[in-house]
């Protein structure tokens, strides 16, 4: 019973020290809440992009103009990368099909088929069947 009256007092006391600063209840951020995070974590698509591992993507390759080429550097990539946990074909299709859904998310129609033609180009590239 002791404690329970002891657990009472600390959280009175703390109830008025946020009353004495003029605050009333304590904001999100203060709280420990995901006031204020919302801006960086927004953006988490381009943190992945900028700082995985998973593969070492060659700079710049899905501004290529041909689809084959960008399907052919994806697909060197995972061959010769370390990091990566899947096999070489589903972990270039994941990079692609990152880049189609979140990371391109702003992209040209012009673009965005070009990319699309490069899934098709790397299907062909590994061997796989075409859809």
């Amino acid at each position: 019973m002791a404690r329970r009256a002891r657990t009472t007092q600390t959280r009175d006391r703390r109830r008025a020290r946020r009353h004495v600063a003029g605050r009333g209840r304590a904001s999100s951020r203060a709280r420990g809440g995901t006031a204020g995070k919302r801006s960086s974590s927004r953006r988490w698509s381009a943190r992945v992009t900028r700082t995985s591992d998973a593969l070492d993507l060659e700079r710049g390759v899905f501004k290529g103009r041909s689809a084959r080429a960008i399907a052919l550097s994806l697909k060197r990539s995972p061959q010769r990368s370390t990091g990566r946990k899947a096999d070489p074909f589903r972990a270039a299709m994941s990079m692609l099909n990152f880049q189609l859904n979140r990371a391109g998310r702003n992209l040209s129609p012009e673009r965005r088929r070009v990319l699309k033609q490069a899934q098709s180009e790397l299907r062909k590239a590994f061997g796989r069947g075409v859809r």
